[in-house]
């Protein structure tokens, strides 16, 4: 993220998580949260192909390697999110549509005690803001997930995205068919949510 000169705000903070930068301290819990059978991994995307235990680790040991340089790679495509004494309960991500800035944004809370506490709705609301603030020319943003996520179908409609697309039995989960959901947000809607 390249288009803001302001000064990094980070640790955003909110009345129950902060978006926080990754530290070495978050590999190791962030990869046993990664392998596993974990209740977020039966919602976030079940439909692809998980990666193997080895591309887990490969993927931790590279984060350790840059983050132990001094390196936060990741910028602002991935932040942690954390519980307001700074403990890893999940992350958010963005990640481009296609060239032009179309950008679509994620989000995992990974211990089911936390689902349900308005964890992921305030740190979802936090990373569009961030997102917004600091990438002037950022006009939209997707979220993606599919109709047997009915959390994160909650957090987007109160973040408030917009239900754009429905791909009717586009998803196979176990070998029942969901709906894939489009979901969007403008700008302006955005910023006249946080006027009011």
């Amino acid at each position: 993220m390249t288009e803001s000169s302001e000064a990094s705000p980070l640790p955003l903070r909110g009345s129950v998580v902060q978006l926080r930068a990754w530290s070495l301290d978050d590999v190791p819990i962030e990869e046993s949260w990664r392998l596993g059978d974990h209740r977020w991994r039966a919602t976030d995307g079940p439909y692809f192909t998980s990666p193997t235990d080895e591309q887990i680790r490969s993927r931790s040991e590279r984060m350790r390697r840059e983050l132990g340089k001094g390196n936060d790679t990741f910028g602002y495509r991935t932040l942690v999110v954390a519980d307001l004494q700074g403990a890893l309960v999940g992350n958010v991500s963005q990640y481009a549509i296609d060239e032009t800035g179309w950008t679509a944004v994620g989000l995992a809370i990974y211990d089911p005690a936390h689902w349900g506490r308005g964890y992921g709705t305030e740190a979802l609301s936090l990373w569009v803001d961030l997102l917004f603030r600091t990438r002037p020319t950022l006009h939209r943003l997707d979220a993606r997930t599919w109709s047997g996520n009915t959390g994160m179908v909650r957090v987007a409609e109160r973040v408030g995205f917009q239900l754009e697309a429905r791909f009717r039995e586009a998803r196979v989960v176990k070998g029942e068919r969901f709906d894939g959901l489009g979901f969007g947000l403008l700008r302006s809607e955005w910023e006249a949510r946080r006027s009011s």
